[in-house]
Order: structure tokens, then sequence, then C-alpha cells
């Protein structure tokens, strides 16, 4: 049975999703750079909505997405500080009302352009559950990403499903990085409801084991990377580009480009929060801050696997100093 849910009756009982909402949106540092723009809730809800091409019903909305998980988190999370949606978007979709299709764009009023964003992702961050690891706060987070580019579109509604990811996970405020893990992620959600999308939100947040995630972290403040590892880690990533599939397919992958690795090196020595203006070693945490940080250059479509990737990197080096577990990156 397919239970559902009028989103505008239950978020009239909820703090508002505007720029007065309930307290900022997390952080004055973007989550997420690369090419996305800061949006407001306000303004997705204006926008034009994708529809199925075949008969013209709309897509679930970037708005809808996000007001779905939304009530979610104030059900799951009752009685805790919820801060409002920081929502990013990318790849705008821009078009104009049939009267203005003669105008130069120079002169086109608001009101006669539209617009939607392909690509979205959202973190509603909850500062009343923290945790302080090797003397950096990190505060829950959760959110979502929505691509339509993913959806077929030119399907009929009733035969194709739409797709989302879902994730939650904790974000430093030092540096404003996320971390997320494998455990706290849902590569892609295929739904036809916002009912399905609700429960699927749900699902994942009330399931979250924190202290599987955390403990780990806790564990990288105690382990150092030295020079010669660092030195290492930097060459072999970029050998790995370049192997032969057949060797590939042994090693943990790397998911991160020759740039942004050429970014973690600047942040060895730069980075104001986690760098070492003279070389020299480094607790794996703040190496691992390092390629989240680095990360925040990638799209949206990989934003979150690279993050995860960073998580399962970092653990293999963990395994490494820790048991002595083979890693090629290290030799």
């Amino acid at each position: 049975m397919e239970f559902l849910l009028s989103n505008k009756a239950v978020l009239k009982k909820l703090p508002a999703l505007s720029p007065n909402g309930i307290e900022i949106s997390s952080s004055a540092k973007p989550f997420i750079e690369a090419n996305t723009k800061q949006v407001f809730i306000d303004e997705l809800q204006s926008h034009i909505i994708p529809v199925w091409t075949a008969t013209n019903e709309p897509l679930i909305s970037h708005s809808e997405f996000i007001e779905t998980i939304w009530e979610v988190t104030h059900e799951l999370f009752r009685g805790e500080k919820i801060l409002k949606p920081n929502i990013r978007c990318s790849h705008p979709v821009k078009g104009r009302i049939p009267e203005a299709k003669n105008k130069p764009a120079c002169e086109l009023q608001p009101w006669e352009e539209t617009l939607f964003y392909e690509r979205m992702m959202f973190v509603v961050e909850i500062p009343t559950i923290s945790e302080k690891v090797n003397c950096d706060t990190l505060n829950l987070m959760l959110g979502g990403v929505k691509s339509y580019n993913i959806d077929n579109i030119y399907a009929k509604r009733t035969q194709c499903e739409q797709n989302f990811k879902l994730f939650i996970g904790f974000q430093n405020k030092i540096c404003c990085n996320l971390c997320v893990w494998s455990d706290g992620f849902k590569e892609e959600i295929s739904i036809k409801s916002i009912s399905q999308l609700y429960y699927a939100a749900q699902n994942l947040f009330s399931s979250f084991n924190a202290k599987n995630y955390l403990d780990p972290i806790k564990d990288m403040g105690n382990i150092e990377v030295t020079e010669t590892d660092f030195a290492k880690i930097i060459g072999r990533s970029r050998m790995y580009k370049y192997m032969p599939e057949k060797y590939k397919k042994e090693i943990p992958p790397l998911l991160f480009g020759d740039q942004q690795m050429g970014a973690v090196v600047n942040s060895y020595y730069n980075d104001e929060n986690f760098g070492l203006p003279y070389g020299g070693s480094m607790a794996l945490y703040k190496l691992y801050n390092l390629l989240t940080g680095a990360n925040k250059s990638s799209y949206i479509d990989a934003f979150l696997e690279r993050g995860i990737n960073a998580f399962d990197f970092s653990m293999g080096v963990l395994d490494h100093k820790q048991n002595r577990k083979q890693f090629w990156y290290l030799g």
C-alpha cells in the first residue's frame, strides 16, 4: 500500500523554509564550490518544473525534494536545533516566455525569463548533535543530490523512475568539509513518488550509526603520515591513473584527478587549518581533511562518491599503519 503525503499541509506546521527561516544555513563557507552557486528555497519554488516529455506530467522538483527531507528531518530529530537547508545548484537551463522571443538577451525583464537547474545538492545541519574529534567540532548533517540529466525524461511516467541520492554524516565546522562514508550514503534511490522518497530517507537516516564512523576518525588523529609517506601517496596517485586496467583491479581506487591531488599538495603547505608550512609529518586525520577539502572542486555528480573515496582511502592508510596490511600507495 502506498501512503500519500501532503507536503503543503505538513510544512505549514514546520519552521519556514525561507531566507528568514529558523537559522542561517550552516556556514558562510560553501560545502562545495566547483561551478555551483548558492540558491534559496523560495527561488527554487519559482522555477519551472521539468516534465516527462511524452505525457507532460511533472517530475519531482528540487523544492519538493528539499521539503520532503526537511519534513523527515523534523520527524526524526524532534527537539533538536535544525538549520535551514544550504543549497547549491549548477547547470542552469534558461529560457524565455513566447512574448519575449525576439528581444535581445540584455533587454529581457526578470519575469520574461524561465529557469531551472539541472543539478542540485543541499545540506541540512543539526548543530545540537555534535562530536569533538581531534580538537575539531563535527556537526551532524544530512542532505541529498538531484540530477535531472540521469532521468529518462523521454519515457512515459508509468515506465520510468526518478533517481536521487541521499546521505547523512558530519560537517567539520573548522573548514565546512563534509565527512561521509558508505553506510550513510544511498547512491541510487529510484522512486516514482514523493511518498517513496520520504520513506527511503526515513529508512536511511533512522538506521544511521555515528559511532561506526567517528571511532575510525578519532583513530586517524593518532596515526602519523610522514613527509615520505605523503610523497609516495601523491606520486603513486598519479601513476594509478595510467596503469593497465588488469593491475588497477588489484588496487584500491583513488578517484581524485591530477588537479585535485595538486590542490592536496598545495594545502599540505598552505592550508590554514591542516597545512604544514615547512613540511614534515602530519596526523592521518589532517590528510583526510586535505582530501575532503580538495573534493570541494568536484562537480555535484561526483562529489559524494569522491568524499566516500577519501574516507575509504584514509582507512586503507590506517589499516596499513595499524595492522601492517599491504597498501600499494605506501609500497
